[in-house]
């Protein structure tokens, strides 16, 4: 098994690097402009229409949340020298499937299993 170069490394982390600190950044956006936002509505259904989008916003913010936590995972890995390991297999992810989704933790064979596997129909009911 071969592991990455220090400059494959380094292109990684920087690139999760820089997608955490954008995902935190809109994530503190969010949050102001929820704060700053007068909540007196003229109209009940402007009322509503905000809480939609509040209630949107904030679904999307929580997806973001669980992206940053893979994110922070994928750091942890290259702290340790097994970035870039299919926890399944073993072997050495692409590097072109790294910078498509460095958060990553399978190759493509093990994904494409585990996705057929997700999609055949539960005959042990």
């Amino acid at each position: 098994m071969r592991a990455y170069s220090e400059e494959h490394l380094g292109m990684f982390k920087r690139l999760l690097n820089a997608q955490r600190k954008e995902l935190l950044q809109d994530a503190e956006k969010t949050v102001t402009e929820m704060n700053d936002h007068d909540e007196s509505f003229a109209d009940p259904s402007d009322r509503a229409s905000w809480e939609s989008e509040a209630n949107r916003d904030l679904r999307i913010r929580d997806r973001e949340r669980k992206l940053v936590e893979k994110i922070d995972e994928a750091l942890a890995r290259i702290a340790d020298g097994s970035f870039g390991e299919c926890d399944e297999c073993g072997e050495m992810i692409s590097v072109g499937r790294l910078k498509a989704r460095p958060v990553t933790t399978l190759c493509i064979q093990c994904k494409s299993d585990q996705e057929r596997k997700e999609r055949q129909p539960n005959h042990s009911a």
